[in-house]
């Protein structure tokens, strides 16, 4: 096929990428650590971690795993927030041949249980404040081995003690729960240091990630991430944002990068773009735990001339109108990155007047390790569209049947690369449905492609709702809607908002006169995770339909 977009990549930035003497991710990540032992590698809560000291401490938690009887290949969740203890143990796991299973650690029991039954993980690490979640629904699951991890841990001795006693006790974060059998983070690492690290024999073509989806609908799917497609995009990314390094315009390049990394780390796009980049490029990472607190997030990253800042646009935004933030030095701010969610022309034009770094945007998905698409690292104007395809990657426009689609037509975006995963976790079906014979890998996404190859998203093929950068699935929120008892039927739709992107509308018709909205909402919180709890709740006599009975969700969304 024609690749039109090569002409437009920046100077310097390679049509191809090779992953040259890497075998995994663990030849990636020795090399990191070998190569950059004496620099800070992580800071949490102001607490400093060394490459070494990430090298030393992921050594112990591999041991530990491995005298479990934990194999190659065997699955591990990690339940936690942007905290010291998740880039130890993901290392850990990696070097332990494991894969690692990530889970956001605000889910309610329900998608908790779905997803670690739906993944056989035989291991989890939680933050002891989601420790009850999975107490509810442990026995329903394969988890054999248990690790609570406290906000405390990896800080000092006092500092420590003190921050879990404020979290423990002053804002009572951490609900009462029993997991007996489970040990403490600090035990773990203390048995794992008498123990000897074996690394397990790793090839590119291994399992390293379950990374859940919904794809565009139905319930969460495992996207399966080998080595080679998570490798890929690390040295996608890497070619893509040099020529942004290497801006005459910011000087010269400073020794270490800083990366702020608010994104949730269990979310792909800061697992490669921050946690795994960082160790390729010997980077410092700004571990937030939480990015809405905005005044914990300038504190923690204000000693700091970051370079790198990823993010969605809801987050860009509350920045640049936050006074503490407006207030920091952005000199050495060279790569913006915004993804997971369409990033609004005003907010880009705020972000650069402020910090003199445009948001480069781009596109991906947990299938795609996640980048595929991006506009150019060097760019000062908003473009309106996702830009072009990566080093290595092709991007193609479907019709319906799957042919390709000429210039300026609009169809489905499909993508092929390295990155591309291998499939859905044990769903043949599904895979089938999504992969196309010639390599294909099918979006759901309906955009267009220019002259040029830059691609501009029109709309949604399936009726995926996205808000704050994640995936909410109309089905799954109707199913769980569908169970109470006063509801005769549903539809969820994604309508605008202005913080969030999108944000998720129910229309319900009664099934009992007396259901309130409000009596709906508390029904929510208790099923689903925050940010695909519905914003707005209308009550209506009926719902249009097709003339075989099926929901017409885009008139609900139009009307």
């Amino acid at each position: 096929m024609a690749h039109p977009w090569f002409e437009h990549y920046p100077e310097g930035v390679p049509h191809t990428i090779e992953l040259g003497s890497y075998t995994s991710l663990v030849s990636l990540i020795d090399e990191g650590f070998e190569q950059y032992a004496d620099r800070t590698a992580y800071v949490g809560m102001g607490k400093h971690l060394s490459f070494a000291e990430v090298d030393a401490a992921s050594r112990q938690a591999a041991a530990w795993m491995t005298a479990k009887g934990l194999q190659k290949g065997d699955r591990i969740a990690l339940m936690m927030p942007n905290i010291l203890q998740y880039p130890i143990v993901l290392a850990g796991a990696l070097r332990a041949g494991l894969v690692v299973v990530n889970v956001n650690p605000l889910y309610t029991p329900r998608e908790l249980e779905h997803q670690l039954k739906d993944s056989g993980a035989k291991a989890l690490i939680v933050l002891e404040n989601f420790a009850a979640t999975f107490e509810e629904v442990r026995e329903k699951t394969a988890v054999e081995h248990v690790v609570v991890a406290s906000m405390g841990d990896a800080q000092s001795a006092l500092k420590g003690a003190i921050v879990n006693f404020v979290v423990r006790k002053i804002k009572k974060m951490v609900p009462a729960y029993k997991l007996p059998g489970s040990i403490s983070y600090k035990a773990m690492m203390s048995e794992g240091s008498a123990l000897p690290y074996k690394p397990a024999q790793l090839g590119l073509d291994d399992l390293a990630f379950l990374q859940y989806t919904g794809g565009t609908t139905g319930v969460s799917k495992g996207a399966t991430l080998l080595h080679r497609n998570i490798l890929a995009n690390v040295l996608q990314s890497e070619a893509w944002s040099e020529p942004a390094m290497t801006n005459p315009a910011r000087g010269p390049a400073p020794d270490q990068s800083v990366y702020v990394c608010a994104l949730p780390l269990y979310h792909i796009f800061a697992l490669t773009v921050c946690c795994l980049l960082g160790i390729r490029k010997g980077a410092m990472n700004v571990l937030i735990p939480n990015p809405r607190d905005l005044p914990a997030l300038v504190k923690e990253i204000s000693p700091f001339k970051i370079t790198h800042f990823p993010a969605v646009n809801t987050l860009y935004n509350a920045l640049v109108n936050h006074e503490g933030f407006r207030a920091l030095d952005f000199s050495e701010l060279r790569v913006s990155n915004g993804g997971g969610m369409a990033v609004q022309e005003a907010v880009a034009t705020e972000w650069f007047e402020l910090t003199g770094s445009p948001i480069i945007e781009g596109y991906g998905l947990s299938e795609t390790s996640p980048s595929a698409t991006c506009n150019p690292a060097d760019a000062t104007e908003f473009s309106g569209t996702i830009g072009v395809p990566l080093p290595s990657t092709e991007v193609a426009i479907l019709d319906d049947d799957g042919n390709h689609l000429a210039i300026g037509e609009t169809g489905e975006i499909a993508i092929r690369g390295p990155q591309v995963m291998d499939g859905y976790w044990q769903r043949p079906e599904d895979t089938a449905n999504t992969m196309a014979a010639d390599g294909y890998f099918k979006s759901g996404d309906i955009g267009i492609m220019d002259e040029r190859g830059y691609i501009r998203i029109v709309d949604r093929k399936k009726d995926m709702i996205l808000v704050s950068g994640f995936n909410v699935y109309p089905n799954e929120i109707e199913g769980v809607v569908q169970t109470h008892p006063k509801v005769m039927e549903c539809a969820a739709v994604g309508v605008p908002d202005e913080r969030s992107g999108e944000a998720v509308k129910l229309f319900v018709v009664k099934k009992s006169p007396d259901l309130t909205a409000e009596e709906l909402d508390a029904f929510c919180d208790e099923q689903l995770t925050g940010y695909k709890r519905p914003k707005h709740i209308e009550f209506r006599d009926e719902l249009p339909k097709t003339n075989v009975g099926k929901i017409l969700r885009r008139e609900l969304r139009d009307s």
